[in-house]
């Protein structure tokens, strides 16, 4: 709806262009929002206010000729204009009833296919293998995850890259803790069962034999020159590393695979050519031994070029080398023309460098996107980063068994008599929803105080109220004796004020999805899908659907209902959050 006014608007302000009304002059784009009061219409603009100036007009009149101006269209019921020249626009009440009834009848909930489909790399998670999971990286991993599916729910094409950290001096460390132990695989997958403790115990040989470090770091230069049993043993640790990740990317219901995994190791190979690309760009410079790229758009305090160190000066390379690897692979191989990364907000300079680099060496195209969709940091109670009560760092995989126990006892309390598998799949999707709800809730980019507490209520903006939304429909349904598909394919009957106000909520599905697939910001979906469900339970408390004789209106609000679930199904898919048909 937004865009169809935005295209009246436009075509009234070419017309008077062509009348000589308006200056023949670049243009701001129209903003269209949507109005709090709805007694001042559904939209409204201040384009007249905008280019009031540069047309030698009051803003009233430049408003009053813009409505004269606009095409007919049966969306548009009413236009005003109203204080100092905004235009509000009241939308036909069939006509939304008719997008409603599209949309009740279309798999893809009337949500429009992009045209052009864009090649999207999203890069989220990213663990380093030679630790556990912790909470550091639930953000990257399911913030990725939820913008990779509404891009490709609105039919992009999502490339998804898990860029693993399988790489670097610590496993020269960790190969010689694995020699020493002469474990085959099944004793290995034991022994790393706890990849926090081998770490440690690896770490402490390093720090009190000397015999051990040095020859820890004889496996680096073989592993890194290729040596078969060096590959082997690395080869077997990433194995059983990996496996660890997957049963919690399991565990979140998140959409990564083993095929997605692309890690620092798979650009090894290419450094040198990085560097020698760099080199015959023109842009390597030398510093104390290192070869670097100086950007004058980034200065330190005393006002000098920061470098962007791409080889130090022993010959080893750096972050930002492999990310440069990264980004000529996804866009010269991959065909990307939007790469996004989500990784944590501090490292914002880093990619601002990095994006800038890779542009001066051609490396992606003038016109390819490059967003670095930075997050802040999950904190606990003292707005400190979320530790154990030993100051550690907590272990991902202990933090959802704890949402998991908390979510089943509550469950257990509030509906007794259900059967334990039931309750224990209930208390699985509750647990694990209301995890990553609270995470997604919240803008990316702030911080935020981890709360059990006030995650599993089940009141306000939280997983367990709108699975909950999802349920009451369910049990409508169950008590009509109905499927939602067996509903006829007619337009719903708008007329109340709750089923106007839902109505509207509901076609707006694709507008929220667009900006989330623009900006990277789930928060925007969940935000959404809370205002559904709130204006659900304000249809359902003041307009009885399955009482009364009225067949046709019977039906109607059985309509809004099912398209109501529909909806959080999906949206709450996007998010990666299952649905119950009961709790």
């Amino acid at each position: 709806m937004k865009d169809l006014i935005i295209a009246c608007v436009e075509d009234a302000l070419a017309t008077l262009r062509q009348r000589g009304v308006l200056p023949e002059q670049p243009q701001p784009p129209v903003q269209l929002e949507h109005t709090r009061d709805k007694s001042h219409g559904d939209f409204a603009t201040n384009i007249a206010m905008m280019l009031a100036k540069p047309a030698g007009l009051k803003p009233r009149d430049l408003a009053t000729a813009i409505v004269e101006a606009l095409p007919a269209h049966p969306a548009i019921r009413q236009v005003d204009i109203a204080g100092p020249g905004f235009i509000n626009f009241f939308q036909a009440d069939d006509y939304l009833a008719t997008r409603l009834q599209h949309a009740l009848q279309d798999a893809h909930l009337g949500v429009r296919k992009a045209d052009p489909a864009r090649t999207v790399v999203v890069d989220y998670s990213g663990p380093n293998l030679a630790k556990e999971m912790h909470v550091g990286h639930l953000r990257s991993t399911i913030i990725g995850d939820a913008v990779a599916r509404t891009l490709a729910f609105l039919g992009h094409r999502v490339i998804r890259q898990n860029h693993v950290g399988d790489w670097g001096t610590q496993f020269g460390m960790l190969l010689a803790y694995l020699e020493e132990q002469n474990q085959d695989q099944a004793e290995l997958a034991a022994e790393l069962a706890d990849l926090e403790a081998f770490y440690r115990a690896a770490k402490l040989r390093f720090d009190d034999s000397p015999e051990f470090a040095q020859r820890a770091r004889e496996l680096v230069v073989a592993l890194q020159s290729g040596d078969p049993h060096c590959l082997k043993m690395w080869q077997d640790f990433n194995h059983v590393s990996l496996r660890h990740c997957f049963d919690v990317y399991q565990r979140l219901g998140v959409s990564l695979t083993p095929q997605d995994v692309r890690g620092e190791s798979a650009y090894n190979p290419e450094l040198p050519k990085v560097v020698a690309a760099l080199d015959d760009a023109g842009l390597l410079q030398d510093s104390d031994g290192a070869r670097c790229v100086f950007l004058d758009d980034f200065k330190n305090k005393e006002g000098e070029p920061l470098p962007v160190i791409v080889q130090k000066a022993d010959g080893g390379y750096l972050y930002a080398t492999s990310d440069l690897a990264a980004l000529r692979y996804r866009a010269g191989t991959l065909g990307a023309d939007r790469i996004l990364y989500f990784v944590d907000q501090r490292q914002a300079l880093h990619f601002q460098q990095v994006f800038e680099v890779a542009r001066k060496a051609g490396f992606v195209g003038a016109d390819t996107d490059l967003g670095h969709m930075g997050f802040g940091t999950m904190n606990g109670a003292d707005g400190k980063p979320f530790k154990t009560r030993t100051g550690g760092t907590v272990k991902l995989v202990d933090l959802l068994t704890e949402a998991e126990d908390r979510a089943l006892a509550l469950v257990r309390d509030k509906n007794p008599e259900l059967d334990s598998e039931e309750l224990l799949h209930i208390g699985h999707v509750v647990g694990i929803s209301a995890v990553k709800y609270a995470d997604l809730s919240k803008h990316r980019s702030s911080d935020y105080i981890f709360n059990f507490e006030q995650m599993l209520s089940f009141e306000g903006n939280t997983a367990p109220y709108l699975l909950y939304a999802y349920t009451r429909v369910a049990s409508l349904f169950r008590r009509a004796g109905l499927r939602p598909e067996q509903l006829p394919d007619t337009p719903p009957q708008l007329s109340a004020e709750q089923e106007l106000t839902l109505a509207n909520l509901l076609v707006r599905f694709e507008e929220v999805l667009q900006q989330v697939a623009d900006k990277g910001t789930p928060h925007v979906l969940c935000s959404y899908l809370y205002d559904l469900a709130g204006a659900f339970s304000s249809f359902y408390e003041n307009c009885p659907v399955l009482a009364g004789d009225d067949a046709a209106l019977r039906t109607s609000r059985l309509q809004l209902a099912a398209l109501t679930a529909r909806t959080l199904h999906t949206g709450l898919d996007l998010l990666g959050i299952p649905t119950l048909e009961r709790m």
